[in-house]
């Protein structure tokens, strides 16, 4: 609950920031589980098992990498129409 609270309130500090400091584009990106060394404090199967069990989860049926954010947040840099939005770096888990 506290996650979904936490995200609904960037959301919003994303979409007000793009309408406060226009010109200024404001983007968001929301990665879900990244396979990143913050994962590392579970030990290496505590890690197997969650990657394991977002994996089956995803409809992308895998864990996203940080070059799957790295390349998202180009793409937010790069489109100079891209104003208020967040990005989703999910692997589809919001369609489930």
């Amino acid at each position: 609950m506290a996650v979904a609270l936490a995200n609904g309130a960037a959301d919003t500090l994303t979409r007000s920031l793009a309408v406060e400091l226009a010109p200024v584009r404001v983007n968001a990106i929301s990665p879900d589980v990244i396979d990143t060394g913050a994962w590392d404090a579970l030990g290496e199967q505590g890690k197997v098992d969650l990657f394991a069990d977002h994996s089956e989860r995803h409809p992308a049926r895998r864990i996203g990498t940080a070059a799957n954010v790295a390349e998202t947040v180009l793409f937010a840099m790069s489109n100079s129409f891209l104003t208020g939005v967040t990005l989703a770096v999910d692997g589809g888990e919001a369609l489930t």
